[in-house]
């Protein structure tokens, strides 16, 4: 694994100066060429997206950890996403951040992500511009997609920035496709990490999560490719489907761009439903 312009914003930098560094590194591994399909004029648009081969994609794969359950009253406190082409990990992004709350005493037990960590870091308004350049260009991944997404466009929204609404996979609906129920007994994160054995375990960190995830979300491709699921239109296709075979009729959010009605829902399997911290592992 490689991760050529890692930013880490640590809780000893000022806020200005955190976000300043975390866009110069960006930027330099965007000049050295590291970095492909970034800034392309006008992103990935729909109707090309679809006939892409999914092993030609950029994914950035995201994680946020949290003070709670809902975008409404917590607050994000880190957030991490690694750059995936080809099963290859081409850059790593993370960050701490303020939530502006206090972190209640079970999530710092979960998390391990204390007051004291984030007090000195930047509020998500600081730190958002630069991690919106590191996933510009990607088709959005997560575990557990709505959760990671509606609080990171609910923090753009209270920063004055545009959400960018980009394309949306969720590996825990993928997971359902690729997977039979006889492999695996839920589709949580940690779950699908000891399946496959992914070098990152879970942890409820951030960017040790968003490695995990980007393990499962290679294996999954594979998985998928050996079945003919190649291309995006081809997996968007295949999530379509998946809603009716789960007996109640709603598009899972496998594929989608968050506030077009796709990649917000999504029908649980057992142990694969939200919570709070970055959604159930």
């Amino acid at each position: 694994m490689s991760a050529l312009w890692p930013t880490v914003i640590g809780v000893s930098i000022s806020t200005r100066l955190a976000a300043a560094l975390a866009r110069i590194q960006w930027k330099r591994g965007a000049a050295a060429g590291h970095l492909p399909g970034v800034g392309r004029p006008g992103g990935l648009r729909a109707r090309s997206l679809r006939r892409r081969a999914l092993q030609g994609l950029d994914f950035a794969v995201v994680d946020v950890e949290t003070t709670g359950w809902s975008p409404g009253t917590a607050g994000i406190t880190e957030i991490a996403a690694v750059r995936v082409r080809g099963g290859r990990v081409e850059a790593e992004f993370s960050a701490l951040v303020n939530p502006g709350q206090a972190i209640p005493a079970d999530i710092t037990e979960l998390t391990g992500i204390s007051d004291a960590m984030v007090a000195g870091a930047p509020p998500a308004a600081a730190v958002l511009p630069a991690f919106l350049d590191f996933v510009r260009g990607c088709v959005l991944t997560a575990h557990n997609a709505p959760f990671d997404v509606s609080f990171l466009a609910a923090a753009c929204a209270g920063g004055g920035l545009r959400w960018p609404s980009p394309p949306v996979v969720d590996t825990v609906t993928l997971a359902r496709l690729a997977l039979a129920e006889e492999e695996v007994p839920n589709c949580k994160l940690s779950t699908l990490a000891g399946f496959f054995g992914t070098p990152d375990q879970p942890r409820h960190r951030a960017l040790a999560d968003a490695r995990a995830t980007a393990t499962v979300l290679a294996a999954l491709l594979a998985r998928l490719a050996d079945r003919g699921v190649r291309t995006y239109g081809e997996l968007s296709a295949s999530v379509a489907r998946l809603g009716p075979a789960l007996g109640n009729g709603s598009r899972p959010a496998g594929t989608g761009r968050p506030g077009s009605g796709t990649g917000q829902r999504y029908a649980t399997r057992e142990g694969c439903g939200q919570g709070p911290a970055g959604g159930d592992r």
